[in-house]
């Protein structure tokens, strides 16, 4: 397990929701140094944190308690839920972001986010499906972590979900779209359609940022729906196998 230093935040209170955490929402700093960004993320003026600190280097620093609510979400939405802080642990990976010179990720900061998420994973039973980016939850506002983040090395190794299908003959009007992004977990559909869209493209076609209903968007958008359906039927079933008898 990679070593994590305690650098703590006073800026955490209690979770809202039974049973939480049971998602990671994956950030990226968005300032000029990982230094500016903790010196943030723990001055109580700010009133805003994270559970984890993740330098370039690798450096993992541990900043609120799993079990207590860190304030990184903000306003956000995910398969029908509000308020995403109380459901959710929150990394941070230090990066410029898209206002300081947005850049990829370094390698030993990929390993370092990979050994905590799957230990995270298994201490509190996290599904795959509920692994997502800041921009998925709260898509008019945020980028991060950005097209330029490896989603699909994270599903390699069980972190979120991931398809390269790209189907040629989906027929795909607005209004299946709206319906299939809902079914992944988008919100924020009735407010800005192609933002969300657009946020969608940032997560799972990296390289196609149009913010278009285009066919190439529209087949992946529906090989992607379809994992989410069945990962969550799949925990729908799991759970009913494990309810007792009546």
């Amino acid at each position: 397990m990679v070593l994590i230093h305690e650098h703590p935040s006073p800026n955490h209170d209690e979770r809202g929701k039974a049973g939480a955490p049971d998602m990671l929402v994956l950030h990226y700093t968005g300032m000029e140094s990982g230094q500016a960004a903790l010196e943030r993320l723990c001055d109580p003026e700010a009133r805003v944190s994270a559970h984890f600190l993740i330098e370039e280097d690798g450096r993992v620093m541990r900043l609120v308690p799993e079990h207590r609510r860190a304030w990184h979400a903000g306003l956000s939405h995910w398969a029908g839920e509000d308020n995403l802080n109380d459901a959710a642990i929150g990394i941070e990976l230090v990066n410029p972001g898209h206002e300081f010179g947005y850049r990829s990720f370094p390698e030993v900061q990929m390993c370092s986010l990979i050994e905590l998420a799957v230990v995270l994973q298994n201490r509190h039973g996290i599904p795959r499906h509920r692994v997502v980016g800041h921009s998925d939850v709260a898509p008019l506002r945020k980028e991060d972590p950005g097209e330029l983040f490896d989603w699909p090395r994270l599903a390699a190794c069980g972190l979120g979900l991931w398809s390269e299908e790209c189907p040629s003959d989906v027929h795909m009007d607005e209004s299946r779209a709206r319906r299939a992004l809902a079914g992944i977990g988008y919100g924020y559909l009735d407010e800005d359609f192609a933002r969300v869209l657009l946020a969608f493209q940032r997560h799972f076609l990296r390289d196609h940022l149009t913010a278009e209903l285009d066919p190439r968007t529209a087949g992946r958008l529906s090989a992607i729906a379809a994992l989410y359906q069945e990962a969550r039927g799949g925990v729908k079933r799991a759970i009913d196998s494990r309810a007792p008898a009546a």
